[in-house]
């Protein structure tokens, strides 16, 4: 194992005051890329893990829905002691949690690790350095190595404040590195089980946590509403079982789990379960594997990750619209990029608002609000553009329609035509689908299909199996019609649709001038 790991003299160890660690939520700084210069800088870290005003009160709203200027006073001045326990703290994650007397457990010191020379020993969860750990630090550090830096890197976007909202809630900061052995702090993440989010909440633990999901929204997805219901889960998990790893293996398990295997072994402490077949290998590694998270992000200079690329911490700003706002028209009019529209509000699945909310708090990038009151305040942005179906036979009902086009739930195609779930249509009748007029028609039709964090797409090689299988497979499919949006390239058309711009050019030879090989915004291209 030693020689597996870097070893560093004292003379090349810093002061633990220096070190940025961005897991602990706790740091002043944050390294990131910019986009100007591919430099490293450094983005201020807000007072209490917090981007902004903006992104502080919006958690705030959400957790106490009439928040007032005096709410937002004390906060402040809450605000202001975190930021002097921390300014004072050689300890990054556990000395705020001690200055502020929040979490009133423990600070745990890292024992029988002296062959890794780490620069901080201390964690607020408790962490073992055994064989199981060890395992899972040799895998970060050599076949996971690429997996690692990922999360590290989205760390520095969700780390802070997911660390904030723990702490609130009166939980140890160092908590994060559950959600990044859950999903890699990937709010689109979705497990073969149905798990979804930052914290991989099931659709039932979801929902008896106040994670409404339904066709319009699932707000597992969202980084703030997600970690407020893992907060609260957690807490009771712990209440349960009164250790953290038990709770966490509960957290992977289930409570129900670990009650009957605590009964069977006679035993609540967790290592001693993980004796028996009684639970999975996965509950069994699970554990372990947030402990070796957690010993090398708040050691990343131990283990060679210092020169990690880290994103800019989440900041946003909010504003308020009606149902049924179609946020592609409104990113149009804005100049805002609906990529990061779409990224700021991940709970979102489809391209307009949920119906069902009159008024929805949609985020958008800073300093963008303003935009949003000079071009949008007084336009109507009620998504309209969809597609039409032809009803072909007299007879046919709401519900072949919806499983005619893979939508599992009546009530979205019955809101759409205000009519009941129980209608029956006559030949000729035109029945709306909630899918933008020009997008193909597919059953995860929600434009999130390449949709993670940065790097935003993954370029597939032009001889590589994936691409083929692409191209073969937009080879098969049928006859469509696509109309080109303003900005468009036939590049960029053929690309969307996996053809060729030299097949597109085929397939329209009447609509495209063959000199410039340009088209134009409206033009209603076949696709073959």
């Amino acid at each position: 194992m030693k020689e597996n790991l870097p070893n560093h003299s004292g003379t090349q160890k810093i002061s633990l005051l220096l070190i940025t660690l961005l897991f602990a939520s706790c740091a002043t700084s944050t390294s990131i890329k910019s986009n100007a210069t591919a430099s490293k800088s450094h983005v201020p870290s807000t007072k209490d893990g917090f981007a902004s005003e903006s992104v502080r009160e919006a958690y705030l709203r959400l957790k106490k829905p009439d928040y007032t200027e005096q709410d937002k006073k004390i906060d402040e001045e809450q605000s202001a002691k975190i930021a002097k326990a921390q300014s004072k703290s050689m300890i990054n994650g556990a000395s705020t949690l001690d200055g502020l007397n929040n979490y009133k457990g423990k600070t745990y010191y890292l024992e029988g690790a002296e062959e890794l020379n780490l620069e901080n020993n201390y964690f607020d969860i408790p962490v073992t350095y055994n064989a199981q750990v060890k395992k899972w630090i040799s895998y970060f550090l050599n076949r996971g190595r690429d997996y690692f830096e990922r999360y590290t890197e989205r760390a520095g976007r969700y780390a802070p404040i997911l660390g904030a909202i723990l702490e609130e809630h009166g939980l140890p900061r160092d908590l994060i590195f559950l959600a990044m052995a859950e999903s890699g702090f990937n709010n689109v993440a979705k497990s073969w089980a149905a798990a979804v989010g930052p914290w991989q909440f099931m659709p039932y633990t979801g929902k008896m946590y106040g994670l409404d999901q339904d066709w319009y929204r699932d707000e597992r997805r969202d980084p703030i509403k997600a970690t407020v219901a893992a907060a609260r889960y957690l807490a009771k998990l712990y209440d349960d079982f009164g250790q953290w790893e038990v709770a966490a293996a509960a957290y992977n398990a289930g409570e129900g789990k670990l009650g009957r295997a605590i009964k069977k072994y006679k035993s609540e402490d967790f290592w001693h379960l993980t004796k028996g077949r009684y639970l999975k290998d996965e509950t069994k590694n699970y554990v372990p594997k947030i402990m070796a998270l957690a010993i090398i992000g708040k050691n990343l200079k131990s283990f060679g990750f210092d020169d990690v690329e880290f994103h800019e911490p989440l900041d946003f700003e909010e504003i308020t619209v009606p149902g049924s706002t179609d946020l592609i028209k409104l990113s149009e009019m804005m100049g805002v990029d609906f990529e990061e529209i779409q990224r700021l509000n991940p709970e979102v699945l489809r391209w307009f608002t949920p119906p069902s909310i009159a008024e929805y708090k949609l985020r958008l990038p800073p300093n963008t609000a303003s935009k949003f009151a000079e071009c949008c305040l007084n336009t109507d942005l009620t998504a309209v553009n969809f597609q039409q179906f032809v009803v072909p036979k007299k007879g046919m009902t709401l519900s072949q329609v919806s499983k005619k086009f893979k939508l599992r739930k009546d009530y979205v195609l019955a809101n759409l035509n205000n009519v009941s779930e129980k209608s029956r249509f006559n030949a000729g009748d035109v029945v709306k689908l909630p899918f933008r007029d020009g997008e193909e028609v597919s059953p995860n039709n929600n434009l999130y299909a390449d949709l993670f964090e940065k790097p935003r797409r993954e370029v597939l090689r032009k001889n590589s199996r994936a691409y083929r299988a692409r191209r073969y497979a937009a080879r098969k499919k049928p006859f469509r019609y696509y109309t080109v949006k303003k900005g468009e390239t036939l590049f960029s058309v053929a690309q969307k649709h996996g053809i060729s711009v030299k097949r597109l050019i085929a397939s329209n030879n009447d609509l495209i001038d063959k000199k410039s090989k340009k088209v134009n915004a409206g033009t209603k291209l076949s696709i073959k």
